[in-house]
This record gives C-alpha cells, structure tokens and sequence, in this order.
C-alpha cells in the first residue's frame, strides 16, 4: 500500500525543475499508475512547467487515467493560448478520453480553434464521445497496449483496405484514425510499413499519431522511417518529438545514432524528447523492474 508521503515524495520529484527530466518523466509514470485525487493534484501542478514536453506528457497522463477529477484542469489547460499548441491538443485528446459528455460544448468550442492541431483533435475528441454515446459495436479486448485512444479500432481486418482507409485524405479524420488503430491492433509487419506511409500524409496531427502508435508496436521494421521523420528539420516538432519517442520504445540499438544525432537539436522538444527516449532505450535493454519506478526508488532508499 503507497502512503501519503510516498505519493508526496514522488509528486515533489515531478514539479522540482532542477530534477533531471527523464526523472520527473518516471515520477510522471509512477503517478499516474497509482492514480487518485492527490496524484492527479501533483501532476496538475506541474502544468506551469516551461518544458512543453512535460506538459504534453501530464496532459496525456491524466487522460489515461479517465478520473473526471482531471476534467477542471484540462479544461482550464486548453483554455489557456499561452500554452503550446502540442500541450492544448493533448489537453483536448484527454477530455475525449474521459469520455464525459459534459465537456460537449467546450470542445465544440475549440474545435474552431485557430491552431489547427487544437481544433482538429477537439473534433476528434467530440466524435470519440459521440461513438460512446451510440455505438453498438463491440470492440472486446482488442487492444493489446490497454491505452484510451483518440478513437476506436475499425471492424475491417484486411490490411489492404485499411491502409487505404489510412490515407484517405477525403475521408473524415476519425475514421482515418479508427483505421490506423485497427491496423495498430493487427501488429503485423505488414500493417507497420501500412502505418508507416502516413508518416508522408495527412495533417501534424495525424502524423504524430502515427508516430505514437509506432511507438506502442516496437517493431523494427519501422525505424527507418521514424529516424527519416525525426531528421526532417522542415517537419512539425510535434511528430519529430513522437518519432524520437517512439525510437525509444523500440529501443533497438538500430535506433541510437538517431537519437544522439538530434540530443543538440535547435528544438527544445525534439532535444527533450531524444533524452527521454534514450533513458526509455536504456530501461528496454535493462533488467529494471519497471519504467515508471518512483515508489521502487522511495522504498530501496528506506530499506
């Protein structure tokens, strides 16, 4: 059982700025499996982090742990035009991900936002809770990587088709993503080199879900294409940061030049991101116990 003073100590190491940021990323992680009013409050603290990456991550945190406690903050994150656009869209993915229909007319709002990537994944953000409200389909346990996503798997099982459906640029952007997760769930190599084309299409947006969801398949087959984005100095820093990122969940040693090429990068996030990603990288070729191991760290210090 954690006690209030271990959540209170891990909390600290996240909002402290003179931690290292692969640190505060695992005190992040460590929070958001024990989950509860008082993590959700030390993760809501650090939105007034300068580290755009930080806060992206907190954003997608709280969305995974579908708490409506989060709802005030996340609102008040997407609210706020001083926040980076990635750290407002990722605000948005997580009011859809806890699916509550009372946060409609707030999203509907900013899906007119001027920043695109907002205004895009508030749309996605609607459809998702639109779906929930009335679907009928049955998506059982099809997703292997038990996360919250933007959208729902499509039925279709033939990668072929659902690979046209991907980069259909005149189909609506929910059903392009219903196909990328479809696609994700198949884990072929097949429909990772599908996946990876929408790495050349679509919106920033739809190419850092990409990007995402290379990293949560971790196969090899992809990294060319995910060192040949994250090289991409005209690319948006939004899908550069994914793409190092999920480098780092592959964690293939195929995938460290890349990472150290751009640890010097002019973009802070995309600097940020290949530092995280290296420690991701070290912890896939360790024998630690687990990633988000802020609780391990208090407990061996005790001991």
């Amino acid at each position: 059982m954690t006690t209030d003073k271990e959540i209170e100590a891990v909390g600290k190491t996240l909002v402290d700025a003179k931690q290292s940021l692969k640190a505060r990323f695992r005190a992040l992680f460590t929070l958001r499996n024990l989950g509860g009013k008082a993590a959700i409050d030390w993760i809501s603290q650090a939105f007034s982090d300068d580290s755009a990456l930080l806060k992206h991550e907190l954003a997608f945190c709280l969305g995974q742990m579908q708490d409506e406690y989060a709802i005030p903050v996340l609102i008040k994150v997407l609210e706020d035009t001083n926040q980076e656009p990635m750290v407002r869209h990722e605000a948005g993915e997580a009011l859809g991900a806890i699916g509550n229909p009372k946060v409609v007319d707030v999203l509907k709002r900013y899906s007119e936002d001027p920043v695109i990537e907002v205004a895009e994944t508030c749309q996605l953000a609607l459809s998702r809770i639109e779906w929930l409200s009335s679907t009928s389909e049955q998506c059982g346990d099809e997703n292997p990587y038990l996360s919250v996503d933007p959208a729902p798997p499509a039925q279709e099982k033939d990668v072929q088709k659902l690979r046209a459906r991907l980069l259909g640029k005149d189909l609506p952007l929910f059903e392009r993503y219903r196909a990328m997760f479809a696609l994700r769930n198949l884990g072929t190599e097949e429909a990772v080199l599908s996946l990876a084309d929408g790495l050349q299409c679509g919106s920033a947006l739809f190419r850092h879900e990409i990007g995402y969801v290379l990293g949560q398949m971790q196969h090899e087959a992809s990294v060319p294409q995910l060192s040949a984005a994250l090289a991409r100095q005209e690319e948006n820093a939004m899908v550069r940061h994914e793409c190092a990122e999920a480098l780092g969940s592959i964690g293939k040693e195929s995938c460290l030049q890349a990472l150290r090429t751009f640890l010097g990068d002019e973009e802070r996030v995309v600097q940020e991101s290949c530092e995280v990603a290296l420690d991701m990288h070290e912890y896939e070729n360790s024998d630690q116990f687990q990633y988000a191991d802020g609780i391990l760290k208090l407990q061996g210090a005790q001991s």
